[in-house]
């Protein structure tokens, strides 16, 4: 039943048949990815690395943070590794190229949401010049299973486009939506690593505290 509809469609349904199994193999592949990454968060260990860096053991957080497979936490270890130069910009680095996992796929489903609709409206303009094109042709007697075949090929067509535009719109907005989520949380860990380095770098009574394996340059050579 399924195959004849299709066939009834028209040619057009071919591009539309592609453009759903790829929609489908990403969707699967997005979910296995959302899937994967949940089961790494760690948030008590996230919460101990930034207890280790309060009170001035970077060594052992960035050891720490090393091993984790936490996106978050992967993040941080960039940043801490780098504590000696710019660590908005290694911070920086480190979350875009973690939220391009997340992005990944994405564009994809933004595209069947738009071209779906399109060849849709496509395999309806095809389908009403063929049945048009018969009208033309002068006598009808015999013709209207062609016309009404035409006809026929142009709503469904439309139907199968707009349904991959459906299937695809609201998984799109799901992992857009996770996507800004992990955004905001990679943000916030990374303002406040860099709000509890600069509590070692510089103090308000204009002393130095000194992270976990550093020598004041004064003690130096005694």
């Amino acid at each position: 039943m399924i195959y004849q509809l299709f066939l009834k469609g028209g040619p057009i349904m071919w591009p539309i048949l592609l453009l759903s199994v790829v929609t489908v193999a990403v969707l699967f592949e997005r979910l296995l990815f959302l899937m994967t990454e949940t089961r790494r968060r760690d948030i008590p260990l996230l919460r101990k690395i930034f207890e280790l860096v309060e009170h001035g053991h970077l060594a052992q957080a960035l050891a720490i943070a090393e091993k984790s497979k936490d996106p978050v936490i992967r993040v941080l270890a960039e940043g801490m590794r780098h504590k000696d130069g710019s660590v908005s910009d290694a911070l920086l680095e480190a979350a875009n190229s973690q939220l391009d996992r997340y992005n990944k796929g994405l564009v994809v489903l933004d595209t069947a949401v738009t071209l779906g609709p399109l060849l849709g409206l496509l395999g309806t303009v095809t389908g009403m010049m063929r049945a048009f094109s018969i009208v033309g042709g002068g006598e009808l007697a015999g013709k209207q299973a062609a016309i009404t075949g035409g006809v026929a090929e142009s709503l469904i067509a439309v139907s199968f486009g707009l349904g991959v535009a459906i299937v695809a719109i609201v998984p799109l907005n799901f992992f857009s939506a996770r996507m800004e989520a992990m955004r905001r949380e990679m943000e916030a860990a990374s303002t406040k690593l860099e709000m509890l380095l600069l509590r070692f770098q510089r103090r308000p009574s204009g002393e130095t505290e000194y992270l976990e394996g550093e020598i004041p340059a004064h003690r130096q050579g005694r």
